[in-house]
């Protein structure tokens, strides 16, 4: 288990790399590239719950799932409205998700790496606060989703490589 979910927090640190390098460049406004990209990371996110959990029948994974794919369509949705709208959704995604991130972390402590996984858990909680509010502000913005995807590849970057080094401790 511990090597397949190394594998998939690399795989997750380099596509939150890319995606948010290509959100930071289109993210002054909704054009079809960045419409995509939003839409595109929750179902990432989705995808990748779905790769975890054929190794981890988690009932976390399974809502994870549900509320990332209930993201993507509501993302879709809240474009047509505005960056204000997407924010919310962003939001209150990120607040959803981060809470399970948190559970799941909590509950594979016995793995060793996860402590980066429970702090990403909780930023990405409070995060979903701080986009909710941003969509009240004047001049709101989505590149600062942009910073929220690469710190939190960042935060799985530093659970796989803390994974590798457990795995190679316990061996």
């Amino acid at each position: 288990m511990t090597i397949a979910l190394r594998r998939l927090y690399l795989v997750r640190f380099a596509f939150a790399l890319v995606w948010a390098v290509l959100l930071f460049v289109t993210g002054s406004g909704l054009g079809a590239l960045s419409v995509s990209l939003l839409v595109l990371y929750p179902l990432f996110d989705a995808a990748a719950a779905v790769v975890d959990l054929r190794s981890s029948r988690s009932a976390a994974l399974y809502v994870n799932l549900a509320i990332s794919s209930l993201a993507a369509v509501g993302l879709a949705v809240a474009c047509s409205a505005g960056i204000p709208a997407v924010l919310r959704v962003w939001g209150a995604w990120a607040i959803g998700s981060g809470l399970i991130q948190l559970a799941v972390g909590v509950s594979r402590r016995h793995l060793g790496g996860q402590w980066p996984m429970i702090l990403s858990g909780g930023i990405s909680t409070l995060a979903g606060t701080s986009f909710i509010l941003q969509a009240a502000a004047d001049g709101a913005s989505l590149r600062s989703l942009a910073g929220y995807a690469l710190l939190g590849g960042i935060f799985f970057l530093t659970s796989a490589v803390r994974l590798g080094r457990t795995a190679v401790a316990r061996a």
